[in-house]
């Protein structure tokens, strides 16, 4: 079942909307980062550790555990030594990072004003305190 997800007591998650559904599967801070990245291909654990700056290890394998219970990633332990595992988008995950994209273009559209933003609004946090 999705994370977070409410059950209407039959086993299914009860949604008021498909938004609803999107954000239940793509709650946590670093989950939308983890679909980007993988849209780009597989990655193992340690690449995608590199590119999410900032995350703790027990979050990311927590957030990954929770997408591959989801049916949004995939996850190959190759049973070597040193450890190998990868992790792929499902097709459902394919299509769920894809929805993102748009997303992405805008803040990359946007990234100035929105860096204006945040920074006049830690200036107010700070003669606030």
């Amino acid at each position: 079942m999705i994370a977070g997800a409410r059950s209407t007591g039959a086993g299914a998650p009860n949604f008021t909307c498909g938004l609803d559904a999107t954000l239940k599967v793509i709650a946590g801070k670093w989950k939308p980062l983890i679909l980007y990245f993988l849209l780009q291909g597989p990655n193992r654990y340690g690449t995608l550790k590199r590119a999410i700056r900032d995350v703790s290890d027990k979050v990311l394998i927590q957030q990954l555990k929770e997408l591959e219970a989801d049916g949004i990633l995939l996850r190959t332990d190759y049973k070597e030594v040193p450890p190998r595992v990868d992790y792929m988008l499902t097709p459902l995950g394919y299509s769920l990072a894809q929805a993102l994209e748009p997303l992405c273009s805008w803040g990359t559209e946007n990234i100035a004003e929105v860096q204006r933003i945040f920074a006049e609004r830690d200036g107010w946090r700070r003669k606030s305190a």
